[in-house]
């Protein structure tokens, strides 16, 4: 998929669809902040969000007093839609609108957290191009949080094929200097109860 492509996909999805009407949403990102946890960050963390969209992550990490909050999406209607159920608070978070395999990290963070983008990258060359970014992007003894569909997850997401991953063959996508920290796997309810099963890791950066 080109990059114009893939923008128009998740622009349609953002704008044809609302928030709880799409297969990902969830009302409490659990697993999410249990693996941001582990990491045991300062309120001064800078955290990322990549592929946030229209994710309530970045309320709970609002509620819990972080302030260096990012949220990356290649979509504007997402990202629309978070800032609109912030109201006033979405002045707190920084909002980039990219093509995270395009994107120039202005600044280190200390959490790079991705909830169902990376699975969508079927091209070797644009898993390359992530791991660029998120090598320029994560500090030495900073986490990175990273989950897909698992090895028996679904094969497709949103119309879309996706590359499914357990934790031996995630670590081996991000290369050297990365140590794995913890693995997980997690059944996601859709909003039409439906299974998703999606495997969780969080790495450090040695």
């Amino acid at each position: 998929m080109t990059d114009a492509n893939r923008k128009s996909h998740w622009e349609t999805v953002y704008t044809t669809k609302g928030e709880n009407e799409v297969s990902w949403f969830q009302e409490n990102p659990a697993p999410s902040l249990e693996l941001i946890d582990l990491a045991r960050p300062t309120p001064q963390a800078a955290i990322v969000d990549i592929g946030g969209g229209a994710s309530r992550l970045v309320d709970s990490l609002l509620a819990r007093g972080f302030r260096r909050v990012t949220v990356l999406d290649i979509s504007h209607a997402a990202l629309d839609t978070a800032k609109a159920r912030l109201g006033d608070r979405a002045t707190e978070v920084e909002w980039v609108v990219a093509d995270v395999t395009r994107w120039q990290p202005a600044h280190a963070f200390d959490i790079w957290h991705d909830r169902a983008a990376f699975h969508f990258l079927t091209d070797p060359v644009d898993r390359a191009a992530y791991v660029v970014r998120l090598r320029q992007a994560v500090s030495p003894g900073g986490h990175v949080i990273i989950g897909t569909f698992a090895i028996d997850g679904p094969e497709k997401c949103s119309g879309l094929p996706v590359i499914r991953y357990d934790a031996a063959s995630l670590t081996k996508e991000l290369g050297e200097g990365f140590e794995l920290v913890d693995s997980r796997r997690q059944d996601h309810a859709t909003p039409w109860n439906s299974n998703q099963r999606f495997q969780f890791c969080i790495f450090r950066r040695t």
